[in-house]
Parts: structure tokens; sequence; C-alpha cells
């Protein structure tokens, strides 16, 4: 059956304990996150295989799946709660980012409630604008904190790059240092951890510039596909192919390679754009934007490039390909981050290990 997403737990597997090692060599810990391929789970079982001890969900439902598949390492929450959600939440999950002290007093009644104690990472917002708490903002939410008998603070973090695109430096880590202590002065106890961003922040591992002060890293992407968005490079040593779509052809014929006629929006609003080189053969294959994140898809076979997609149909220049492709034939495409997400996400594409 195809669209066919292909899962190699191995790779994954792999590619964590290479991850870990580097990362462990500074006394960096990292947390296995699971929301890029909604917690499947054998490939959140290969990085916890691979030495990942926490593993880390945007989406509750996600950490349910987890437990109703026998995971009892410790689950957290890696998306602020929403208040709707605590009680479920304290159900499922050991902990969760925090960013609000009315979420704290929240969850603290919902874990009381339990009888159930809930670890929190408080995040902060160290230039990126998306969430967290300002560094003068610290210390009162230490306060809150020590407040509470179920609520336990286990450390501070921030994101870098999801929202603003802000790049992991030395000085907006020592930044998120500064916060750790002042959310201890408030706290009135340590603060055990300092989780420096994701994989964008592995590259100030490598090139040891990252503060010794932080010890944590949650990572998704450097472990699944061994690739760092942020500066758009693959991770050396890491495998790329852990994750490789599989899609039918059904048409092959060559076409003009510019339409023909009034040129108006797309099925999705745009406007095209083509490039008139003639005729060219040209494959239809049998998935398209409701399956996938379209331009994060790389074409595997050779001579193979991508002309655009509309809801269920990817068309293809294949005029250069060694060999002609033929109907019921398969083209193959390796995914970046947001390709991935999509199409473990669709229940059009069917998932299968290697």
């Amino acid at each position: 059956m195809f669209p066919r997403l292909l899962i190699d737990p191995g790779k994954i597997r792999e590619n964590t304990v290479e991850l870990l090692r580097r990362a462990g060599k500074l006394g960096i810990e990292v947390y296995g996150v699971t929301k890029g391929f909604c917690a499947d789970p054998a490939v959140s079982r290969a990085m916890v295989e691979g030495g990942c001890r926490l593993l880390m969900d945007s989406r509750v439902k996600n950490l349910r799946r987890l437990r109703e598949a026998g995971f009892t390492e410790p689950l957290m929450l890696l998306r602020i709660p929403m208040l709707s959600e605590l009680e479920e939440l304290v159900e499922v999950a050991d902990g969760t980012v925090i960013s609000m002290p009315e979420t704290v007093l929240a969850l603290e009644k919902a874990a009381s409630a339990a009888g159930k104690p809930m670890d929190v990472m408080v995040m902060a917002d160290v230039g990126d604008l998306r969430e967290g708490l300002w560094p003068d903002e610290m210390e009162a939410m230490g306060k809150v904190l020590a407040s509470c008998r179920n609520v336990r603070c286990m450390g501070v973090g921030t994101n870098i790059g999801c929202f603003g695109g802000v790049l992991p430096t030395p000085e907006n880590m020592n930044l998120l240092v500064e916060c750790r202590d002042r959310l201890a002065e408030g706290l009135g106890s340590p603060v055990e951890i300092v989780s420096g961003g994701a994989t964008s922040s592995l590259e100030l591992v490598d090139n040891g510039l990252m503060p010794r002060q932080v010890n944590n890293l949650r990572i998704g992407e450097g472990l699944l596909l061994g690739h760092n968005t942020s500066r758009m490079q693959a991770i050396p040593g890491l495998h790329r192919d852990a994750f490789v779509l599989e899609a039918e052809i059904v048409e092959v014929r060559t076409k003009p390679s510019k339409p023909i006629g009034l040129i108006g929006a797309d099925a999705f609003g745009k406007v095209p754009v083509f490039e008139d080189r003639g005729r060219r053969l040209r494959a239809v294959a049998a998935v398209g934007k409701q399956d996938a994140k379209i331009d994060g898809l790389t074409p595997l076979d050779p001579g193979v490039s991508i002309l655009g997609a509309s809801s269920d149909h990817l068309t293809l220049d294949v005029e250069d390909c060694p060999e002609r492709p033929v109907l019921g034939g398969i083209v193959r495409f390796t995914l970046d981050y947001g390709g991935m997400l999509a199409l473990t996400t669709s229940d059009y594409v069917e998932k299968a290990y290697v």
C-alpha cells in the first residue's frame, strides 16, 4: 500500500548513541523529543535504547500513546500546557515545561488532587520571542514554585530558533544561566538542570562553545534525521535516511513544461510560475499536500525533480532519469523535519519498518 513511509529504528538508535556520546563528553544529558513522529512507539523505543532516559512530546495524546504502549520512562510535555488539559497531563506524564505563574498554581491544584508530584522546567525567553519569562521575572516565579508542595522545579530551559529563527550563541546561553541563578534565588534552593535548547544548539557543543553550566538538550531532529534545520546543514557522522517516503507512479507521459492558457491561482491560492523548457517527460505520483510538506521532500532517485503538487498528486520531471519510470513504479524521497511531521501525522500514509 502506497504512499508508504519506511522507518528504520536501527538508524535512529545509532544516531541517538552517537549524539549522546558527543554531548556526554561535555556533561550534557539529552532528552528525546518524540513529537516529530507522533510518538510512534517503535521509534520512541529506539531513542530509549540509544540512551535517552526521558522523553518529551508536545501533545498529551502522544504521551498517553507511549504509556499505553508500556513505556515506564519519565515523560514530559514539551509545550506549555493548557489549563483545560492539566488533569489529563497529571494522569499520564511526570512533568511539563511552564511559563505562567497562574499555570503553576493550577497545576499544583491538579497534582494535589491526584496525590502525585509533577516536575516543571521553567522556560526562559532569551530572544526568540516564543514562550518564556524574561530574566527579571525569574525570581518571582521561583517564589511561586517555593510555595508549592506537589509541583517541583527541575530546571530552567529555553527555546531557540523555532519562532524567531534566533541562533544559539554563547551570549544567549549565558543569559539562560543568569535566568537559572535568578530562579534559584527566588526558589531558595539550587536549580539543577539548564536546558539549552534543541538540535540547533548542537553546533555549540561540537565547537566547544557551550557554557559549562548548560547540562541538558531536548533533541528530536538531530536524532531522527541527522540534520540541523537552523543552519540548513547535515550533522556529520549521522544517518540522514532513517525516514524514506515511497510513492507510486500513476501516470507517465511527455507534456509541455509550461501550462497552456491563462494562469490564475492554483488550488491553494498561489499563482504558479513555470519555466518553458520544451516538452519533457513527466510522472505523477499518488501523494500530495494533504499528506506531505512538498518542499520538505528530496528525491532519492537520480534524475527526478519535483515540479509541484496538488492535494493528492505530486508532479515530477523525470526526463533526465537514467531509466524511464513506469506506471506502477516507485519514487523515493528523504525528508526534512516538516516533511516527516506531516507524513507521520497523515492517516493516508502507511508506516512500515525496516
